[in-house]
């Protein structure tokens, strides 16, 4: 179980410029100021992630992300608040050039295209790091192509040890956050599955019926 201390020492930790690997609502992640380039090119060296891969940022709750992107359009709020929190990663536009780390430390100079957006749904278990107050990039923590983790054990060793800070959430569903598209979703209302996880088709076509 995850105390309120954890949750604190996250947020130093983060807010510090170091990386952290915490449990999520699906499998172990690892974490880093999405502003701090030198914890962002950490984080994608301690899972040996290509560069060029984007990654998403992540709020521990869905007023915070609607306070951080007041861009964001009011159909895509309607499928937000259907959607967050929840196991699923959501692609919308980056209008306003957000998080350019996001995009990978080697293209961040890039455009603005989509930005990978995050919100757990945190057990009882782990509704204490709901108080972390500041977004984080954040990656599985696993070796960039290897299987996620479950338990805490399954991260590899190379990646706890780099940690600055390692959070022991207990057994995790272990199944990777479903990928889905809305970049279209404000002007034309189509969504698209990118990666298939928790959420199914069949849910999505559910929660976002007109």
């Amino acid at each position: 179980m995850i105390a309120a201390a954890d949750a604190r020492a996250l947020q130093e930790c983060l807010a510090g410029g170091g990386v952290a690997v915490f449990p999520a609502d699906t499998v172990y992640g690892l974490s880093c100021d999405p502003a701090n380039e030198r914890a962002v090119r950490r984080l994608y060296e301690l899972k040996g992630r290509p560069a060029e891969r984007p990654a998403a940022v992540m709020f521990f709750t869905l007023a915070s992300l609607l306070r951080a992107l007041p861009e964001i359009g009011g159909r895509e709020r309607v499928a937000l608040r259907a959607l967050l929190p929840g196991p699923v990663t959501l692609l919308l536009p980056n209008r306003d050039h957000r998080y350019p780390l996001a995009r990978g430390p080697g293209e961040s100079g890039a455009g603005a295209g989509s930005l990978g957006l995050r919100i757990p749904a945190w057990t009882p278990a782990l509704a204490a790091l709901e108080a972390v107050d500041m977004p984080v990039l954040q990656s599985s923590a696993n070796l960039s192509g290897e299987p996620d983790a479950r338990h805490l054990s399954d991260v590899p060793e190379s990646i706890r040890a780099g940690a600055d800070l390692v959070l022991d959430g207990g057994r995790l569903p272990g199944i990777p956050s479903t990928v889905l598209d809305l970049c279209e979703y404000e002007r034309r209302g189509v969504w698209r599955i990118v990666r298939e996880g928790p959420l199914t088709r069949g849910d999505l076509e559910r929660i976002l019926a007109p």
